[in-house]
């Protein structure tokens, strides 16, 4: 004799779950959703960007950090800040031009 398969949660819901009365010839029509905005899909800077790691000496990333509580700023920004000198030095566009808008 063969083992009883194995109920899954899912499975017992929807056994519990009445199913709603349709009436007869009635027919069951799938909406096309509108795409959504760029601005929407491209979601958080986190899941947009490529991670890179940097590897700082000790003293080079202390005076970042200070640098970066003296100005109330975050160090991320003042890497893209040093980073846009470093473009514009080397006469490559900006930032604020690969991304066609400002930057926040």
């Amino acid at each position: 004799m063969s083992k009883p398969p194995k109920l899954s949660l899912a499975s017992i819901v929807a056994e519990a779950t009445p199913k709603p009365a349709r009436p007869p010839g009635a027919e069951i029509v799938t909406l096309d959703r509108a795409p959504a905005s760029p601005a929407a899909s491209a979601g958080t800077l986190k899941q947009r960007a490529k991670q890179m790691s940097v590897y700082l000496e000790p003293p080079v990333y202390d005076q970042l950090r200070d640098l970066a509580y003296a100005e109330r700023a975050k160090m991320h920004g003042l890497m893209l800040e040093a980073l846009d000198l470093l473009f514009r030095q080397r006469g490559a566009r900006s930032i604020e031009q690969i991304l066609g808008e400002r930057p926040r």
